[in-house]
């Protein structure tokens, strides 16, 4: 696999965990509030690092890293991704996956193979909401294929929405509520703004703290989490 970018440290990618997190370049989604929108459009211009690369920097870290964050981009889009995770596994790190659930088939094989140890499902907003967010035409069947993977599961995970007034508000709460009512764990995430896909997305308005807390309380085992 060929890697596009890599944090060498994070204490805020996998929770409770230090980890070095890396990113894979491309995705099949095109969220106007991407805040890797340089991983996206612009992918031939950013830096190769090899597997190989990932591996020896990762030799020379053992006792110290717990684990590694896979993120993009869309890394269920590799089909080397489970060959990779191996050589990962038999240095004896955690692998926690960032996916937008679009794979189903990839993310079952991963789970199947004990390959990954916590999966950060991003929930774009409510199902029917999802080409007016991702700005594409999106198979939704695939996307809560996948969710069921994860209720059914035994592995660590959560769900994730990223909240803008324009896009989630109350009702969607509810019904995504209704979804994934069995979820053990769902993140609301402010977003970050510091560079998005849409330039325009910099000066949205967004939730305060007392009305995230509202949406908070509808969804099933909710935490928010803060950016700074």
């Amino acid at each position: 696999m060929i890697f596009r970018g890599i944090h060498k440290l994070s204490l805020i990618d996998y929770p409770g965990k230090i980890c070095t997190t890396l990113f894979v370049g491309g995705c099949n989604f095109r969220c106007q509030y991407c805040h890797n929108p340089e991983l996206v459009i612009e992918e031939e211009g950013l830096p190769k690092i090899t597997e190989e690369e990932v591996v020896e920097f990762l030799k020379e870290r053992k006792g110290f890293l717990d684990g590694i964050c896979i993120t993009g981009g869309e890394p269920t889009l590799y089909k080397e991704l489970p060959q990779f995770i191996n050589k990962i596994k038999t240095l004896s790190f955690l692998v926690k996956l960032d996916t937008n659930g679009t794979n189903p088939t990839m993310l079952q094989e991963l789970l199947k193979q004990e390959l990954v140890d916590y999966v950060a499902m991003d929930i774009k907003g409510r199902l029917s909401n999802y080409p007016q967010i991702v700005g594409k035409e999106v198979e939704i069947e695939l996307i809560k294929e996948s969710a069921q993977i994860l209720l059914s599961s035994s592995i660590e995970y959560e769900f994730r929405t990223t909240v803008f007034p324009q896009l989630f508000s109350q009702e969607d709460a509810k019904q995504i509520s209704k979804w994934l009512r069995t979820a053990k764990r769902y993140v609301l995430q402010q977003p970050n703004l510091e560079k998005t896909l849409e330039r325009g997305f910099k000066k949205v308005k967004l939730y305060t703290r007392e009305e995230l807390e509202r949406l908070s309380k509808i969804l099933p085992n909710c935490i928010i989490r803060w950016r700074v």
